[in-house]
Order: C-alpha cells, then structure tokens, then sequence
C-alpha cells in the first residue's frame, strides 16, 4: 500500500519527520517498502509565461514561442502543442534538464531552421499522467520563475509499506495514523461522518437470499448527479498512490477505500434491472467485469445481482454492465459487510487481485458501515451535487463485541520484555481498545471493531477420535491463550520490536546431535575412500531395459514400469553394477575401455 506523508497528516497530528515516521512504522511492524521523493525529477523545472506565440515560418502545426520565467531572461521556444499562446503560463524546462516522461535529456537546437533554446512541458512528459493533449495551463497569478513542485505541492513523498495478513485496519490511512499515535508519534486527529437528511424514498432495497454471500449491506442513492472528472486534488492523490482516476463517483469510492480502509462500489440506478440483492451464483453465470474480463462463476462465489443476473463479485469486483459512466444521473452507494474466507477463496478461485478484495479478506471495522455510507453521500453530493435518498437495509450488525484479559507478568513471561502497567494499558487504550476492569495483576479489555484479529473466533481443527472433554478444554483454553498473546504482542511491538532482547532457542543437549545419520555417513566415507582410489562417480538411471537386468538378478513384473520414458528403460534394475557396465560399455565403444566408475544408488527388488 502507498500513501502520500500529506495524508497522513491529514489524520495524525505530529511534528515528526519522515525519516522518524519511516523508522517507528517499521519498529512496530509495518514494514515500509520504499520512500519515493516525487519532487527529485522534476526539481529544475520552473514556472514560466508565454510573452509571444507566433506561426513557426516553416511548420504548418508548429509554434515559435518567447518564454519568460520573471528574471530578464528570454528563451525561445519551438513547440507543437496546440493550446500554446500569448499569455499562457506553464513549465519551462531549461537546455540539460532530464525528461521523465520521454527519457531524453534536453538540449538547444534548431528546429525547421528555428532556434529551440529550452520546451514548454505537458503533464505526460513530466511523468505526471496521461495527457499529452497540450503543455501544462496554469492560473494567470502562478509565481513566474518559481518551482513547479512547490506551487503544485508535489513536494510530498509516497511512502510505500506492505501490511501482514492479519492486519486489515492497516490498509488505511487512518489505521496507520492511529498506530503511529499509539506508539507516540503525535495525536490521531478526530473524525466524525456528516448527517445526512434523506430527501426522497430509495428507488433499491436491498434482499439478502443467501447469508453465505453477506451478512449486512447498507445502500442510498443519489439523483440528479453530474459525473465528470473528479477535482484536482482527489485525481492527485489518486495518482499519488498508483491508481488511475476514473470519474468522481468512482474515484470517491477509491477514496474511502484507502482513507479509511472501507471499499464501496457505486452502482447506475437507471441501468439496474429490477431489485437488488445478496446471492450465491449459480453454475454457469457469467460477470463481465469492470476490468475487462468475464469470469465464469461457481456456486462458492456470493454475489450482488439484480433480476438480469450478476452485477458484481461482492466484494472483489464490480460488473460492466451497471457501472457509473458520464450518462450517470442516479447512483446506488453500496457498503456491505462479506465473509473473509468466502472473499479469499473466490479472488484466488478466479485470480482477481483488487484494493477491495486485499481489504475484504483481512477483515474490515462492522461497525463503520454507517458512518462509511454517510461520508460517501456527502462527497458525492459535495462532487457530483444532487440529493440523497432514505437507506436501504438487509441483515444486522454482526456481534463483534468482545473482550481480552492481559496478565502483566506474561509481558515478561511470554514476550522477554517487562513493561510497567500503566504503560501497558496506555498502549492499549492508544490503540482504541477500552478498560473495562483493571487490578494489580491484569487489566481485562474491550476490543475494538477495526481489530478483527484481536480475540477473534478461532476455529481448531481437531482430531475426531479425542475425548470430548479434552476437546472442549482444549478448545476454551486456546481461545484464553490467543487473546492474552494478542494483548502481550500489541503492547511490545508500540515500543519497538528492536527493544525486545533476542534470546536462544534451548538447545536439545550440550553436545549437538550429528548432522548425518549413520546412513549418510556411511556414504561420505564410501565416496571418498572410492574417490581415493581413482574411481569417478557416476549417476544413473534408476530403470533400465528389462532384458538387460535379467542379467543381474530378479525382473519381477511388480518392478516393471507401466509408461516408461523409453521402451529400453521398463524395468527397475535389481543393483546398480548393471547401469554401470552398461556406462563402461559405452565408454568402450568410443574408445575410453579404461574407466573406473562407481555409484552409490538403489538397487530394487520385490520384498511382498
């Protein structure tokens, strides 16, 4: 996953700088991947004004340009873009600077007999998106001679981490925030969704028809929307983190995806046959996805379909047929709650691998679900205008209230780090988590709803033969057991996990136990007392004709292979002395009749 540092402190409250960033995310076991500095390749280009544009004299569809950056000096300009004018204000890249959109490096020259001296630069030829339509357009009032980085903020560095798989609320910005708080990097900044007022009756209800495909969904719409573009600063961010913008409604959904660990999909009400709802699929139903692709379906993929048929793989991918395009003047926010292991098990099943999928599988927060769908309809509405609708429901909640018990001495005991308390419970409660009984020996917890992996439901695959008692004891006692060891790695990794002293494994005896089995050794020293003596070792087929090992012992038809790789290679020899004459004889018959071969292989005989 990556983030923007700007992002970052959107939701995190600190003073600290990157590299302190940087280290403490890697210290509490996010590891951080890269740091891309976006400002590096673009450091010398400078903001710059058009003060003539006239016909290049030799080129139809060339303009002759006279550039200034504010300081006197004047460049000219050879340039083919067909928005370049009087006035215009844009980026100047100056003779030796490095392209990173094409790869060249920039030198003066001429072109069709006109001096070129420096270029007027596009966004694709800055290595900042795809369009190549025209140089860059700035406002009138953009700071001549100024750098482009800095006015367009791009002075922001990309951190890039990778999240273990049990860590779903840390594929979210606020997540990553709220760690980072928690081990004493600043303050998590408070968020709250807006209050939406419905305007209008949902034209969609939701139907949950099997629970295995989703255990709680919440819908709206929104009419009267205008999808376009979505504004500069949400197309940044999004490219920022390696994603492409699409259009506002869907680039919002993309938002809340990364902001806040929460994947939405947005739904054209206008091309959404009849109502809506949660299923399995059936055998044999095709979804042609929004990536292209159309993916045969099975009866373990839980679906989101309307009467047509399927409309999305829930929780892995959208469909085409009901995606938001510029005609869109109704949307249907979807936020839905899915089985982890069902979402895993289909985006393997049919090698879909999306930003909601990573999410949906590792677990997301339940209880976000209305505050998620609130804060979606106000940026679209904010995007997009138009007005909301009444919410759509199906299923509950799920009970994901829960609690854990940490003994203080275990922090020694079990993690090789004793902490005081009081540091322990402030650790705890920086990560959200609540005290709900505390004495001198323990503190007992409430887990938050972000942190599915907490004293989560653990199910044991045990032996069917074992005594039900023991079982069940077996059963309670791993539940307790897993819940204190989540609380005892959550308070030692907000200290660093550098801080906990590395201790040896116990060894099993004061002498360590031989490498080899007498086996083994038996078979060094008979390759080196061979090797001693002049012999070459050898290494041979372990199957040979049947003809020829009938020589040499026993051919049994038990030994006889059924589909050989060759038809004088059908039997399994009975010592390997008959693979090796057969190797002198062909050593033999090109001249080589003195050799000394030896092997250590198998010979095979029938012992039934």
């Amino acid at each position: 996953m990556k983030f923007p540092l700007s992002w970052l402190r959107e939701h995190l409250e600190t003073s600290a700088t990157l590299d302190e960033i940087a280290t403490t995310l890697n210290a509490i076991g996010i590891e951080v991947e890269g740091i891309e500095d976006r400002a590096a390749p673009l450091a010398e280009f400078r903001i710059a004004r058009v003060i003539e544009a006239v016909q290049h004299p030799n080129a139809d569809r060339l303009r002759s340009l006279r550039v200034e950056m504010g300081d006197g000096r004047e460049f000219s300009v050879v340039c083919g873009a067909p928005n370049a004018r009087t006035g215009l204000v844009g980026v100047l890249a100056l003779p030796g600077a490095h392209i990173p959109g094409t790869g060249i490096t920039l030198k003066a020259g001429e072109i069709r007999g006109v001096k070129s001296e420096a270029m007027m630069l596009s966004a694709r030829e800055m290595g900042l998106g795809d369009d190549h339509s025209g140089i860059i357009d700035l406002p009138e009032d953009a700071p001549l001679g100024a750098r482009y980085v800095d006015y367009a903020g791009l002075d922001d560095p990309i951190v890039e981490i990778k999240v273990t798989p049990n860590r779903g609320d840390a594929l979210s910005v606020r997540g990553l925030a709220r760690d980072l708080a928690a081990a004493g990097l600043g303050t998590l900044k408070p968020w709250a969704a807006p209050s939406i007022t419905p305007a209008y009756e949902t034209p969609l209800q939701w139907r949950i028809e099997d629970p295995r495909a989703c255990t709680w969904v919440l819908g709206r719409a929104v009419r009267g929307v205008t999808n376009g573009p979505s504004p500069q600063w949400l197309q940044d961010r999004l490219v920022a983190i390696g994603l492409r913008p699409i259009s506002a409604l869907v680039d919002v959904t993309n938002w809340f995806t990364f902001a806040l660990g929460r994947p939405l999909h947005v739904f054209d009400v206008g091309k959404v046959k009849g109502g809506i709802c949660m299923r399995m699929a059936r055998p044999g139903e095709e979804l042609p996805a929004l990536n292209g692709k159309t993916y045969v379906l099975t009866d373990e993929d839980g679906i989101i379909a309307d009467e047509a048929g399927p409309e999305a793989l829930g929780g892995v991918i959208g469909g085409a047929h009901s995606g938001c395009d510029e005609t869109t003047r109704e949307v249907f926010i979807e936020c839905a709650l899915f089985d982890p292991v069902r979402i895993a098990l289909s985006g393997r099943r049919h090698n879909i691998n999306t930003d909601a999928r990573a999410r949906n599988e590792r677990g997301i927060d339940p209880a976000l679900l209305p505050a998620a769908l609130e804060a979606a309809t106000a940026m679209i509405m904010e995007l997009c205008g138009g007005e909301p609708s009444t919410i759509s429901e199906a299923g509950a909640e799920p009970a994901w209230r829960r609690e854990a018990t940490l003994r203080f001495e275990r922090l020694a005991g079990l993690g090789g780090l004793a902490v005081p308390p009081d540091e322990a419970v402030r650790r705890l409660e920086g990560l959200g988590f609540t005290v709900t009984a505390r004495d001198p020996a323990s503190v007992t917890v409430a887990v938050p709803p972000w942190r599915n992996d907490i004293a989560a439901t653990i199910v044991l695959d045990q032996d069917p033969s074992l005594n039900p008692e023991r079982a069940r004891s077996a059963a309670e006692g791993c539940a307790a057991v897993e819940a204190e060891c989540d609380l005892v790695e959550e308070v030692l990794r907000l200290g660093g996990l550098d801080a906990v002293p590395s201790v040896s494994l116990p060894v099993a005896s004061p002498v360590p136990l031989p490498a080899l089995d007498a086996k083994q050794v038996r078979s060094v020293l008979a390759r080196r007392v061979l090797a001693g003596r002049g012999l070459q070792e050898a290494v041979t087929y372990g199957f040979m004709e049947q003809r020829i090992a009938a020589m040499f012992g026993e051919t049994p038809e038990s030994l006889h292979l059924e589909n050989p790789i060759a038809s004088d290679l059908d039997q399994m020899r009975p010592t390997p002395i008959a693979s090796l004459a057969q190797a002198a004889a062909r050593n033999a018959a090109r001249g080589f009749a003195d050799v000394a071969l030896c092997e250590i292989g198998g010979g095979y005989r029938d012992t039934t």
